[in-house]
């Protein structure tokens, strides 16, 4: 029958867990039962204790207030009797200075003794102590312990203010008029509210000003209403009390009267409040900063009762996540008719107050569970054990399914087959750990030979093999290709180039060569009369004392096709038939899988990378040979930068001591080098490589000098007509001759003025534009032959008839090319370039280019030449570079910026820029000064180079701090012995091109010299 599988399991089980498990479940219901009851119980008796413990400090508190406070009144009622209540003058009052002295020495907390008169006399005694706050502003004297202060008016109310020092025999020790103690009894409110009343009357508790105490005021009246007598009293000792009674450590216990002022508290110092610009005063329930008590006074306020009235039984409150039990007692300090009321409040979390209860809860369950225990069977402790060993088990495939493979499987069990499923679970742990650290080792190896020694040594390890080679199909699938061997004999170490290359064609009968179409490893014998054991000679050593074997794994890629083969030998000993297990080969031969991807994926990268190589010397080539003068300045530069950076890197000054660049940062630095100027690729051969000012395709000088013989063949032509009509042949031949040597005087100026070798001056120009004026005779239409394009341009001007009559040179509207809106640079260009862009694409006038005042270039030829860097730039930043060469595009297209911020294409300055860019900058305009291969100039000598570099940094166009190195460092030098000519390698003292200061850094080198 088949069953569901979860009945299948239930119904399997043996009877003992089932009679185990009702046995437990009755003990668990019974514990819990009695657990139960017994906590409620106890719970009830702990809250009845409670509440038996608030009454007995309530009325603790309350016979302290009532012996605070009796002894003080009936002190003030007996005063209310003794002639101090009727005498008239400050004398008579003095007469009872020994009974006030009594009062305040025998009642404790009896601070002061006085009496207001109805007709604004004041009398009063206070005690000074030696620690009297009082005495210093008294000016007190040393042995005086009581101070007499005395008020008396006159007839006429006038008042005589007097203060009195006693020592402790009440012998007068000074007495001092007080002019400005004018106080008046009448006014105060303990003298106005005992006048209107037979009995005492109690002030609401306050704080004292001279002692900074806790007190009150309690006042009676005289029978003949002549006087009012007063005492005043202090608090402090309740808030002891309290504190005595403070039964648990969270416990709150506050006395407060209706007014919610806290009266007394176990921390005294926290009875004053004080708000920032006032007097202090008492704090109420809510600023005692304790949450439970602002929810007290929260509750009392919103019920608008009195606190008496409300839960005399007790109540709970809710804070601060806790539940609180408390009461709140009504204390009377004599009697309901002329005793004051106050409140008592007792607060305690109810967690401390069921402490008791939880421990006897908490002890029930662990007796119920001690009985649990003792009560199981041995089977079930057996199969317990059991079901343990198997969870951990279980945990321990989890922990291999998760990929966590730190703790090692330690179990020892009883039964067999438990141990033997542990053994199994560890070995395939252990395994799937190393495959994985194999395969993320190999993953992670960068360099090609380091990764190939890599597989070879993780296979020998794995293998615990004494020796191997590894051997790859070449790219050309033509041979097998020893590429990494080793050896565990530390003494005999072997290497790859010790074995012979062998030819899949020729040798295909070779072992080896047939192992690289197998599918699964072999294991092959190997002894002395073996043929393998001669190609494997420095392997295998004195094998005839040996006997060995030889495991040959071939290795496939992805796609199954053949990638090499790996051979591990093994030595075994002679009386044993010890070898590979088949566990150990299958495993090897997963590996092998492994790592033939390894090596596939490593040789298909160095091959990107190599094409990508390629692709990049492809284009500097390129480049170099579009020009024939700038053959080399995509190869020099690079050297140079390298030198720079390699210079930077093994300094140890400032700011280059924490420069280095990793070997990301290299090929970051190399590629941008290499292709510092992709963007030439762009730029019209004719603009790069202008030579003179009328170039463009070809030089217009020959069309210049064409015009010349024409002008001088019309000369000769008018000459000889002139004699043919009887003029005198002397003087027309002479004249004739002075207009050639004029028109030769001329186009050899223009000519010179062609090859823009030095500077136009103003006077230069302005006989250029005179020898423009002269004019000759067109006759044939300069319109036939043209191209569409030069046909468009033509249109700006008027058709001339012929014959027509041309300036001599001209700059002619069809001179000038018309930028597109493609050619333009807008102000907000993705790239951040900020360049001035020429009104024309090109001006190809003559006059326009024969006035260039320096070098050949034209302002639109100019910014053309520049345009290149911006070209580089748009062009990098459009190839998806990886993460770890994203600043090409930065460090390739920035060789032309300045540190002042006044290069291009964007205007960085030295801060915008990093070391390696500005590093190119640097290389790029040394490359330039000491090429020797523009048409445009000669190549400058060093000192040449280094003092118009030396200007430029002055200038602030190059790094300072990177020009000192590059002069320091010796790269200039070394760069000029494997790239100059001997002859511009002059005498370089670095010191007259270093920046010592800013005046001695901008004069000329001779001054310089002399100024240093």
């Amino acid at each position: 029958m088949n069953l569901p599988i979860r009945l299948r399991i239930y119904s399997q089980l043996p009877l003992h867990i089932h009679i185990a498990t009702l046995f437990i479940s009755l003990i668990l219901a019974l514990g819990g039962a009695v657990i139960w009851n017994n906590y409620a119980e106890t719970t009830r008796l702990m809250m009845h204790t409670a509440d038996e413990r608030f009454e007995r400090i309530a009325d603790r508190t309350s016979q302290q207030l009532h012996n605070l406070f009796t002894p003080v009144a009936m002190t003030v009622d007996l005063l209310t009797w003794q002639q101090l209540a009727t005498a008239t003058t400050l004398e008579e009052r003095l007469h009872s200075l020994p009974y006030l002295r009594e009062a305040l020495a025998t009642v404790q907390h009896l601070s002061a003794l006085f009496v207001g008169y109805r007709n604004g006399d004041f009398f009063l005694l206070r005690a000074l102590p030696a620690n009297s706050p009082l005495r210093p502003a008294l000016e007190a004297p040393e042995p005086a312990r009581y101070l007499v202060q005395s008020v008396e008016r006159d007839a006429a109310g006038a008042v005589t203010g007097t203060f009195l020092f006693y020592d402790a025999q009440l012998n007068l020790l000074r007495r001092d008029d007080r002019p400005d103690y004018v106080f008046d009894p009448r006014g105060r409110p303990w003298y106005l509210l005992a006048r209107d009343r037979p009995d005492r009357v109690y002030s609401e508790p306050y704080l004292f000003f001279t002692t900074r105490e806790v007190g009150a005021t309690l006042a009676r009246r005289t029978a003949t209403g002549a006087a009012v007598i007063g005492a005043d009293l202090t608090l402090e000792e309740i808030s002891m009390v309290l504190a005595a009674n403070r039964f648990s450590p969270g416990a709150r216990l506050a006395l407060f009267d209706d007014r919610y002022q806290v009266i007394a508290y176990p921390e005294p110092d926290r009875l004053l409040y004080q708000v920032k610009g006032q007097a202090p005063r008492l704090a109420i329930l809510s600023e005692l900063q304790e949450p439970v008590l602002t929810v007290l006074e929260s509750a009392l306020r919103d019920r608008e009762q009195r606190p008496a009235r409300l839960h005399p039984d007790g109540f709970t409150l809710d804070s601060v996540g806790q539940t609180w039990r408390g009461q709140v007692k009504t204390l009377i300090t004599q009697d309901d008719k002329a005793g004051k009321l106050f409140y008592l409040a007792l607060i305690v979390p109810q967690n401390e107050l069921l402490a008791d209860a939880v421990r006897i809860r908490n002890q029930s369950v662990l007796i119920t569970a001690g009985l649990v225990l003792l009560a199981l069977p041995i089977t079930w402790l057996l199969a317990g054990g059991i079901a343990g060993h198997l969870k951990s088990l279980i945990n321990e495939t989890a922990h291999i399914r998760q990929f966590q493979f730190q703790e090692p499987i330690a179990m020892r069990s009883i039964i067999t087959e438990v141990n033997q499923l542990a053994q199994a679970v560890a070995l395939m742990k252990s395994t799937i750990r190393r495959f994985l650290d194999i395969s993320a080792a190999l993953a992670a190896e960068q360099r090609f030979d380091r990764l190939l020694d890599r597989v070879l040594a993780e296979t020998l390890a794995l293998a615990q093999a004494d020796g191997g080679l590894l051997l790859l199909i070449s790219d050309d699938e033509r041979e097998l290709q020893p590429a990494a061997a080793r050896s565990r004999d530390e003494a005999n170490p072997v290497t790859a180039t010790q074995f012979a290359t062998l030819s899949l064609t020729d040798s295909a009968s070779h072992p080896l060569i047939q192992a690289t179409q197998a599918t699964e490893p072999q294991i092959r014998p190997l002894t002395g009369s073996e043929p393998l054991a001669d190609y494997l000679a420095p392997l295998t050593g004195a094998l005839a004392e040996r006997v060995g074997q030889l495991i040959i794994v071939p290795l496939r890629n992805r796609q199954e096709e053949p990638v090499g083969v790996l051979a591990l030998l093994k030595f075994l000993t002679v009386d044993t038939d010890e070898g590979v297990s088949p566990e150990l080969l299958a495993f090897i031969a997963a590996l092998s899988g492994t790592s033939a991807v390894s090596i596939e994926n490593r040789r298909l990268l160095h091959a990107q990378k190599n094409l990508f190589a390629a692709f990049i010397h492809l284009l500097a080539d390129a480049i170099d040979a579009k020009s024939p003068y700038t053959g080399g300045h995509c190869a020099r530069v690079p050297e140079l930068t390298k030198w720079l950076a390699q210079a930077a890197c093994a300094s140890q000054e400032e700011p280059f001591r924490d420069f280095s660049l990793n070997a990301a940062e290299w090929e970051e630095l190399h590629i941008a080098c290499w292709l510092h100027d992709c963007g030439k690729i762009t730029t019209p051969e004719y603009v790069v490589d202008k030579a003179t000012k009328l170039e463009t395709i070809h030089d217009r000088i020959h069309e210049v000098r064409m015009r010349f013989e024409v002008l001088k063949r019309d000369a000769e032509i008018a000459c000889w007509r002139q004699i043919a009509a009887g003029g005198d042949p002397d003087a027309l031949q002479a004249d004739l001759q002075a207009q050639w040597q004029a028109l030769d005087e001329e186009f050899a100026f223009i000519a010179q003025c062609n090859q823009g070798g030095e500077f136009m001056s103003p006077e230069q120009v302005a006989r250029v534009r005179q020898i423009a004026e002269r004019t000759w005779l067109r006759t044939l239409d300069d319109r036939l032959g043209l191209s569409h394009e030069e046909l468009d341009r033509k249109k700006c001007s008027p058709v001339e008839p012929l014959p027509a009559v041309e300036p001599l040179l001209a700059d002619k509207p069809e001179h000038r090319f018309v930028r597109g809106p493609q050619e333009r640079i807008e102000p907000d260009n993705p790239w951040g370039f900020h360049l001035d862009v020429p009104e024309w694409l090109y001006d190809r006038g003559e006059l326009h280019n024969l006035c260039v005042s320096r070098g050949t270039l034209t302002e639109e030829e100019r910014y053309k030449i520049n345009e290149h860097i911006v070209q580089t730039i748009v062009m990098l930043s459009r190839l998806p570079f990886p993460k770890l060469l994203r600043r090409v595009p930065e460090i390739a297209g920035g060789h032309h910026e300045k540190m002042d911020g006044t290069g291009y294409p964007k205007r960085l300055c030295c801060e915008q820029m990093s070391i390696p860019a500005r590093m190119m900058a640097i290389a790029d305009i040394f490359e330039a000064l000491t090429a020797i291969d523009r048409p445009y100039k000669s190549g400058k000598t060093l000192s040449e180079a280094l003092e118009i570099m030396a200007r430029m940094r002055d200038e602030q166009h190059i790094d300072s701090a990177l020009f000192e190195l590059f002069l320091r460092s010796g790269v200039y030098r070394q760069y000029a012995e494997g790239f100059l000519q001997p002859e511009q390698i002059d005498v370089v003292r670095i010191e007259d091109y270093l920046a010592v200061d800013r005046e001695i850094a901008a004069l000329p080198i001779e001054q310089k010299r002399n100024a240093a």
